[in-house]
């Protein structure tokens, strides 16, 4: 009884911090996809957005898969015309839809 008590509470958890992370990642895509649809101007935005996006990522999503998706979104905020790319919601896609447990 207790048992399965806290494997429901558990799982609850579990079922926040998704809903948590998927809100997170696309207000982050939308606050980098921002400097998008600025022309020249939000390129230099890009320069403080880039690692802070990185990091936001890395906290997000703890371990290997973290600091490499944190890299990735470091690099691809960099890069000039890369703003479109969802990197949060992609980054959330593999760790609760694609990534085997």
């Amino acid at each position: 009884m207790v048992k399965e008590k806290l494997d429901l509470n558990a799982q609850q958890a579990v079922d926040a911090n998704k809903n948590r992370d998927l809100w997170l990642g696309i207000l982050f895509d939308l606050i980098g996809m921002l400097s998008f649809s600025i022309p020249f101007v939000g390129e230099f935005g890009d320069v403080i957005w880039a690692p802070l996006s990185g990091f936001l990522m890395a906290r997000m999503y703890k371990g290997t898969s973290g600091k490499v998706a944190g890299v990735f979104s470091f690099v691809e905020e960099l890069i000039p015309f890369t703003d479109f790319v969802p990197s949060f919601t992609l980054m959330w896609c593999y760790t609760y839809l694609f990534k085997k447990k």
